[in-house]
């Protein structure tokens, strides 16, 4: 949750968010732990599979790597 008037707090959250909901297909679901189930998949996918042009084409996990070894 951001602070009060400051919207830069939210927007990597909300970003994650807006793919969340573009690329999983969560609309055949038929139980809330099938919903869970399928988040819990894709918060790996996009931790650990899916590049990102922002952190110069690595997963997150990568990124974090690359930048401990560069201490």
């Amino acid at each position: 949750m951001s602070r009060s008037g400051n919207c830069l707090d939210n927007a990597p959250i909300e970003s994650f968010f807006g793919h969340l909901k573009d690329e999983m297909d969560y609309k055949d679901c038929k139980s809330l732990e099938e919903i869970c189930d399928k988040i819990d998949e894709y918060i790996y996918y996009y931790n650990n599979g899916r590049y990102q042009w922002g952190l110069n084409k690595m997963t997150p996990c990568e990124f974090r790597k690359y930048l401990n070894a560069s201490y």
